[in-house]
């Protein structure tokens, strides 16, 4: 036997080597598609991501922009995923609330179904992966050689080529290996066998981490008759619920508003793969009406309306539902860290600008609790004040300290983002020694009842009454101001009134002690005031100099007591 006809046998259809070149062809197929759209989101939240994030959050007051903004986001960057493991940080860092964060999981569930259309219309309908080399290179020379926004947008073009360019090489696998074996012949009719599919759509999309490459796989092989259209609408079925597998593992050891979207995403697709399923009969009398009555194109076309119908529908369901739904989850899973560090998740680190407003809103929360702790301190003195509660600001602020230790960010968004790094860390430091002030000698707190304190003691309650509020986000316009005019205020009483008292002393009408107490009770006040000043000024978007500071008259390390001289002129910040 020749050589050649050793070959040919060998080569014949049937026989293992082809069988293996298809297999290997569809494999490399899927791998330049999902590599093509790893390209695409990475290089989209490159050129565009901030103003995605932005717009994200800025878009959805209500369920239904929620829900629009999902869609929206997720066409853009081409990645459901994407778009619910942003939104998990989002609500982690308290950017979102949590019914937002389900309309927008809707809508990113919704948006997927674009990239179905995408492959049968474009991919499958027109053959343009040879055409689409040349984009390759051109978006590879963009990224290699171009400057400014050309550079971001090199990449996202040529996964944009990769994408047409993948699916042409899984469609060519695809016939070659329909000619060898095809699925169109395997059982697929009853309860059992739609079932059977769908179990194999979602280990496909378990296995490529894409529900959209496990599609456009489907849709391939329906184009090229490798499937019965009944088994693929059951694929794309079983492709749909195991999308919901890259959010659990998103939410594992993450904070519990990442695991309330976690299920909520698992929820909905879950329950829209059973809504489709107890429908099945139906939609597919409806999809051969369309076809035989509205002219619908049969085939990958027909898949991908069948898809976006089933969501669609779901998503009509869901959303006038939102409310009581979010309701259930957060009884499902309820609040079991601190509320003080309920913002602060790890999954939010990859993200700068939200791991830091994340840490902000942190801050926030714990400083507006410090001052009303401090607060009732200065109302109640000794009276019925327990300091018991004191650990668990202290735990909270370590922990943030902690947090903010993990955020980098690189070179190009450095400055905007270390000067708020830097505010916060000055934010701790204040609330450190805030802290530290609410426990000061039983002598300090015994005087606030004597009456020539009494007016310090009002202007310190009103002056953290207002910072709680504005941190809080209940106060007027232009609060920060206000509490630093009453921190000043608070300096100049505690200036005025030390020659007050110490002029009885030097008398002897009063003893030296009494007014040495009195003197240590305003100062511990005015201490009071300026280091919730402080804290305000940080966490409401003072800024931070290159020296670290943040007021052209004032810096953080100076001592609180550098204003006890009487005759000193008032300067214009509060004592330190």
């Amino acid at each position: 036997m020749t050589p050649r006809i050793l070959a040919e046998q060998t080569l014949s259809p049937g026989s293992p080597v082809t069988i293996a070149g298809g297999v290997w062809q569809i494999a490399g197929g899927i791998g330049i598609f999902l590599l093509g759209m790893i390209l695409v989101t990475e290089g989209v939240k490159a050129f565009a991501g901030e103003s995605l994030r932005k717009a994200l959050v800025r878009f959805t007051g209500s369920p239904w922009r929620a829900f629009l903004s999902g869609a929206i986001a997720t066409l853009a960057v081409q990645s459901s995923s994407a778009t619910t493991l942003t939104v998990i940080g989002f609500v982690s860092a308290g950017l979102l609330t949590f019914s937002q964060a389900v309309g927008v999981v809707i809508g990113a569930s919704l948006g997927t179904t674009g990239t179905g259309w995408l492959v049968s219309v474009l991919g499958l309908k027109f053959s343009i992966g040879h055409y689409a080399l040349p984009v390759v290179a051109i978006g590879a020379l963009l990224r290699l050689l171009g400057r400014g926004s050309w550079h971001l947008i090199g990449l996202p073009l040529a996964g944009f080529g990769l994408i047409f360019v993948g699916i042409d090489t899984l469609q060519q696998g695809m016939s070659g290996a329909a000619n060898v074996m095809s699925f169109a012949d395997w059982p697929s009719a009853g309860v059992i066998g739609v079932v059977a599919w769908v179990l194999v759509g979602i280990l496909m999309t378990v296995i490529t981490q894409s529900s959209s490459a496990a599609i456009a796989t489907v849709l391939t092989a329906l184009h090229t008759g490798s499937l019965r259209f009944e088994q693929a609408a059951a694929l794309v079925i079983g492709a749909s619920v195991g999308t919901t597998v890259t959010s659990l593992l998103a939410s594992l050891g993450a904070n519990v508003s990442a695991r309330r979207t976690a299920l909520a995403h698992v929820i909905f697709n879950g329950s829209a793969g059973g809504l489709a399923l107890l429908l099945f009969p139906l939609l597919m009398r409806g999809i051969a009406w369309a076809q035989q009555h509205l002219g619908l194109p049969q085939g990958a076309i027909s898949l991908s309306l069948f898809h976006s119908c089933f969501i669609g529908l779901a998503a009509a369901i869901y959303l006038p539902l939102i409310g009581p739904f979010s309701r259930r989850i957060e009884k499902l899973l309820p609040e079991s860290e601190s509320p003080l560090v309920r913002h602060l998740d790890a999954s939010v680190l990859t993200l700068p600008e939200v791991a830091l407003e994340a840490s902000r809103r942190a801050l926030c929360d714990t400083a507006a609790e410090l001052f009303d702790a401090a607060r009732r301190r200065l109302t109640w003195g000794n009276r019925g004040y327990h300091d018991s509660g004191l650990q668990q600001f202290n735990d909270a602020i370590r922990q943030i300290e902690t947090f903010l230790r993990k955020v980098r960010y690189s070179p190009s968004e450095s400055r905007p983002l270390s000067q708020t790094h830097v505010g916060q860390i000055h934010t701790i430091d204040h609330l450190l020694r805030f802290e530290q002030q609410l426990q000061p000698p039983r002598s300090q707190v015994d005087k606030l009842d004597d009456p020539m304190v009494q007016a310090a003691k009002r202007q310190a309650i009103e002056l953290l009454e207002l910072a709680n509020r504005g941190l809080r986000g209940e106060a007027e316009p232009g609060w920060p101001d206000e509490v630093r005019r009453r921190s000043l205020e608070l300096a100049e009483s505690r200036r005025t009134d030390r020659p007050r008292l110490l002029q009885p002393a030097a008398l002897a009408v009063w003893e030296p002690d009494q007014v040495l107490g009195l003197l240590d009770t305003i100062r511990w006040l005015d201490r009071l005031g300026y280091h919730a000043w402080r804290v305000t000024h940080h966490l409401s978007g003072g800024e931070v100099r290159a020296d670290g500071t943040n007021d052209p008259l004032s810096s953080d390390s100076a001592g609180p007591t550098v204003r006890d001289a009487p005759d000193e002129p008032i300067p214009a910040t509060p004592p330190r």
